[in-house]
């Protein structure tokens, strides 16, 4: 199997859907001699802001000489993104190799189910030193939920997402994303959800409630713009000075100044350009405020696109101002919203978007979804 072939696999229909639960990766695990039970991990869950914490960690951790191993999700442009090694993308050989392994077991899993099993083989092998692990939904059935333990726990920003599966309000919600804390392992969190005290509580864990403040000369390193990232950076100092005490602040900020995440608030100054992958209504509004907040004078171009199950009627109120030239993405990929399904709720007038639209004229702003960014090939270069 070559690399092409292992992603038309997993990608396939039988495979391209949520079935949350732990049952069927547990048996594909331990029929693999559970390679998840020799290696150490950060777990980190929540809403917003999960990519970003754990893309900080990972840089901090690998400047202070930790053989990291990272696993995140989604991917912009190949599945690989997902699953990184002191920085370096999961080979596609070995990418291929290890989904073999995984599908000639038999037990049917899910797209999400096999990356997740495809990453701790590579990380074993690899002899990580620190797994920092997104979860993927939720956190209580999220597939990474397999660990027994973890060197902490950590939840970011919590909002009303997947209300389909995860609860209608954000205590419900709260919940879930509580399910990830261990016993004896500790818990960091900027939010002091009930459902996490509790959980925590009830697994004898120190729940770590971060501060506001941050150290101003590690906001300034920090590569990654956009006030809400001070939330996000909270979170991973707490962690790092709880852990690793012979962190020293000079790598931390070095670490920071080297933090990559793509398509976060990124902005290209040629093109006069901000990608930002924000996909529900709270990424939006952290979205609008950053706009208003770095380029509160500059007319404003938006390309937006969005999938159906999203809230992309209160997404579009809350970031489309009068003046806007709007156009709306109607791209390739399952579940995505079409032109005339944006259009019948965008609150003012708006074009249906063509790749010749954006000059630098304005602040062009592309939002609304990972896959939608993805999907526009010419932005790979970039």
């Amino acid at each position: 199997m070559d690399y092409k072939e292992a992603i038309n696999l997993i990608t396939s229909k039988g495979n391209f859907y949520i079935d949350l639960g732990l049952e069927r990766i547990s048996s594909v695990l331990e029929k693999l001699g559970n390679p998840q039970d020799d290696l150490k991990f950060i777990h980190v869950a929540g809403t917003n802001g999960k990519g970003s914490v754990c893309t900080m960690l990972e840089s901090i951790l690998r400047t202070a000489g930790y053989r990291t191993g990272l696993y995140t999700s989604p991917h912009i442009w190949e599945y690989t993104e997902r699953i990184k090694v002191n920085g370096c993308e999961i080979p596609e050989e070995t990418f291929a190799q290890n989904i073999k392994k995984i599908i000639d077991i038999g037990i049917h899993l899910t797209e999400f189910e096999i990356l997740t099993v495809c990453a701790f083989l590579y990380f074993r092998e690899q002899k990580v030193d620190v797994v920092v692990l997104e979860t993927g939904l939720g956190g209580r059935l999220d597939a990474t939920n397999v660990i027994k333990e973890n060197l902490c726990a950590i939840i970011t920003q919590i909002a009303l997402d997947h209300t389909d599966r995860l609860g209608k309000t954000k205590d419900e919600i709260a919940f879930e994303k509580a399910g990830i804390i261990k016993p004896n392992c500790p818990v960091i969190t900027s939010m002091g959800y009930e459902a996490i005290r509790d959980k925590a509580d009830e697994s004898d864990s120190m729940f770590i409630l971060t501060s506001p403040y941050v150290n101003p000369a590690y906001i300034e390193a920090l590569s990654l713009k956009g006030q809400h990232q001070v939330e996000n950076l909270a979170l991973v100092i707490a962690a790092v000075e709880y852990l690793f005490k012979e962190i020293t602040p000079e790598i931390i900020i070095e670490g920071l100044m080297k933090v990559k995440n793509p398509c976060r608030f990124e902005f290209f100054e040629k093109e006069n350009l901000i990608v930002d992958a924000s996909h529900n209504p709270n990424g939006i509004e952290a979205l609008r405020k950053n706009l208003d907040f770095y380029y509160p004078d500059e007319k404003r171009r938006f390309v937006f696109g969005c999938l159906k199950n999203k809230d992309y009627e209160k997404m579009m109120k809350i970031l489309f101002s009068e003046d806007d030239e709007i156009y709306l993405n109607e791209f390739d990929y399952p579940n995505a919203c079409s032109y005339n399904e944006l259009s019948a709720k965008c609150p003012f007038a708006a074009k249906k978007y063509e790749e010749n639209e954006l000059t630098p004229d304005k602040l062009n702003v592309i939002c609304g979804s990972f896959y939608m960014i993805g999907g526009m090939k010419w932005m790979k270069t970039k």
